[in-house]
């Protein structure tokens, strides 16, 4: 049986982690916490490239590493390249988290097949696609590795208009038990991260009764930031998580404690 290191269980000195759907938003906070801790950062980006550049920026000027590399995670091809792109760049693979996705809103009789596809596609497809490639590489590697997923509340408490995205989200927490059981034989570690409701420049005012709901309900009375997501994931990657495997760790301020009916 191997024992813990004596040093710091979040230094994440010469790992390499690789975010997806890192340009802004909570993948943004996700790799701005990683690169913190020590990690060398692979910024990924579908259609933001400007934003990706720029978050590369900014981790090179507070002293990091990183690199931005675009793909299609729907896509198998476009999927082993990142890896390997991943690992032509800084040798290994530590830590996948899996952020990419999309959240339109659409209800459930006048949604097109092709809007239901895309989103389980984006947030569900990509999850396997990304897990079974860097699980692929980790293996490899033969000293292990962690995925983080990010699901959502959703996948547990359904929201309107949302019939595709919680169905998404709702497979990625069972896709994390399921990869966990696996994969857990090569020392790879899979968990998953459901975020409540996260605050993103001007939700106030394109959502104000949404806002205020959330605040009523939620007995931290405050929005999630994506440092919030960015924390927890660290702490699942992180040897103080060595132990656990296939869990779901809801962030939501407490939201789903508050009675429905």
């Amino acid at each position: 049986m191997s024992t813990p290191s004596a040093g710091n269980p979040f230094d994440f000195s010469r790992k390499t982690v690789l975010v997806t759907g890192a340009a802004q938003g909570i993948g943004a906070g996700i790799a701005d916490r990683f690169a913190a801790a020590g990690a060398q950062i692979v910024v990924h980006y579908r259609r933001s490239e400007r934003a990706a550049r720029e978050r590369v920026a900014a981790i090179h000027a507070a002293g990091g590493q990183a690199i931005a590399v675009r793909a299609d995670v729907t896509d198998k091809n476009d999927v082993v390249r990142l890896i390997d792109q991943v690992r032509g760049a800084f040798g290994r693979l530590d830590v996948l988290v899996n952020n990419a996705g999309v959240y339109p809103m659409a209800a459930l009789l006048d949604m097109p097949e092709d809007e239901w596809d895309g989103v389980v596609n984006a947030n569900l497809r990509s999850t396997f696609l990304c897990t079974q490639a860097a699980a692929r590489a980790m293996k490899e590697q033969e000293d292990g590795g962690a995925i983080v997923n990010i699901a959502s509340i959703e996948a547990e408490n359904a929201a309107m208009m949302h019939s595709h995205y919680n169905a998404a989200k709702a497979g990625v927490v069972m896709f994390t038990e399921a990869a966990a059981g696996e994969l857990g034989q090569y020392g790879i570690r899979v968990n998953s991260v459901s975020p409540g409701l996260i605050w993103r420049e001007g939700i106030e005012q394109a959502w104000p009764e949404g806002v205020e709901r959330w605040m009523n309900a939620a007995p931290l009375t405050r929005l999630g930031r994506p440092e919030d997501i960015a924390n927890a994931c660290l702490f699942l990657a992180s040897e103080a998580a060595e132990w656990i495997t296939g869990a779901n760790l809801r962030v939501d301020g407490g939201v789903m404690t508050h009675q429905i009916f």
